[in-house]
């Protein structure tokens, strides 16, 4: 019988407090995980509790610093003492500077690295210690289509999502004799609040012209939703995929597979 159930599992999902980690973390307690997150500010914090408690899932939220070798690691030991072992952990935090290569500081373009490649590599590095002792555990990094495909004013964000992407088959290669699975998870363009004006019909009743790029781009004609990614990142996460290792499943709708449509032939 295939196993999807995380009952008993503690999952730390990393800047969760909406958006995608929300989806996800929402999907993986309905497996039955206990739910830990962090996020930047305090306010941040209480607004996920809140939205977790709205949705009724016990979250455990705390205030933490990806990119900070230091906090992570009394983060990682104060949830370990409150909670319990972190047996999965989804590096899901990032930020994205939408800026043309050539007007970006050379500090845009490391903040971006810092919080988008290194935080993934200093939460990894925290929590694989206790899962090699403990037998082994799930890491799970959101990746992006930009780690394989580059578009304008995104370098330093593809430059992070391509090299999170060799981080994962890295952390697979080195970890998993200790039953260590690490995969990532590239979301396709997803229908979030952020997102929503590039959604808007026109005055005229037609799509928004990058709305249209994005549909006629997508064999499924239509954005992701949050909840897409929640389903694959359960079977990330669960026993289900004990033998799946530094692998990225793209959740894009088809994206990646497909050239797009002929001219005047929509």
């Amino acid at each position: 019988m295939v196993d999807f159930s995380l009952k008993g599992k503690v999952a730390l999902i990393t800047g969760a407090s909406y958006g995608i980690g929300f989806a996800i973390a929402k999907g993986m307690a309905g497996a039955g995980a206990t739910i830990v997150f962090n996020d930047i500010k305090q306010e941040l914090v209480d607004k996920g509790i809140a939205a977790y408690k709205e949705a009724g899932i016990e979250a455990h939220g705390y205030v933490c610093d990806v990119t900070n070798e230091e906090a992570v690691g009394e983060f990682v030991k104060k949830v370990t003492e409150e909670v319990g072992h972190i047996n999965i952990l989804v590096n899901n935090a990032g930020i994205i500077m939408r800026i043309p290569m050539l007007d970006m500081t050379a500090a845009q373009f490391r903040k971006v690295i810092d919080i988008d490649l290194n935080g993934p590599f200093i939460m990894a590095k925290a929590v694989i210690p206790d899962m090699i002792e403990q037998g082994g555990g799930k890491i799970i990094n959101i990746c992006s289509m930009m780690s394989e495909l580059g578009r304008e004013t995104v370098s330093a964000y593809a430059a992070a999502k391509g090299g999170l992407k060799m981080l994962t088959r890295n952390i697979a290669s080195e970890y998993g004799k200790y039953n260590i699975q690490c995969n990532g998870i590239g979301p396709g363009y997803i229908a979030t609040p952020q997102t929503a004006p590039l959604r808007e019909l026109q005055p005229d009743g037609s799509r928004h012209p990058f709305d249209q790029f994005i549909i006629a781009k997508t064999p499924a004609e239509r954005w992701g939703e949050a909840e897409d990614l929640a389903g694959p990142a359960v079977f990330l996460a669960s026993p289900a995929s004990d033998f799946v290792n530094g692998h990225i499943l793209y959740v894009d709708g088809g994206i990646l597979a497909y050239i797009g449509k002929q001219p005047g032939n929509e």
